[in-house]
């Protein structure tokens, strides 16, 4: 047998972050195919970020409260378990997040929890009250 004094040769791979950010990079760069449709009378989308997707979730709870119009038909609709739904989910979020987000993020988030919470509360007692019937006058005047 013979003696094989060569040590074992390192193969370090390229730093896989930086090859990604080059890899973001030129997807970002490419010229824009002709053939991807466009959003329909919508513009651009803003960036995919936790603000916006709070921002998502919240417009749909104010929307499912009837406190906004549907941007299609214009008309108010209520629907006060997707308005729950929708509050719930962006609990689900602030629980799963919690120390992951920036303060400008978590503070988002918490305010927007804290508003549509008490929206929801407000529109539930409204939705609880009866309507007292208005007394009718105990004498009218004529003149």
């Amino acid at each position: 047998m013979s003696d094989n004094n060569e040590e074992p040769k390192i193969i370090v791979d390229e730093d896989w972050k930086s090859q990604v950010a080059r890899e973001k990079e030129q997807i970002h760069n490419a010229p824009a195919e002709d053939d991807q449709p466009e959003a329909p009378e919508m513009g651009e989308f803003p960036p995919a970020n936790i603000l916006v997707f709070i921002s998502m979730l919240g417009s749909q709870a104010m929307a499912a409260l009837g406190l906004m119009a549907d941007p299609l038909s214009g008309e108010v609709n209520a629907n006060r378990p997707l308005a729950k739904h929708c509050i719930d989910m962006l609990g689900v979020l602030e629980e799963k997040t919690k120390g992951n987000l920036t303060e400008d993020e978590a503070g988002h988030l918490r305010d927007a929890l804290h508003q549509l919470r008490m929206v929801y509360v407000q529109t539930e007692n409204m939705a609880n009250e009866t309507p007292k019937p208005t007394d009718p006058p105990s004498s009218i005047e004529l003149p």
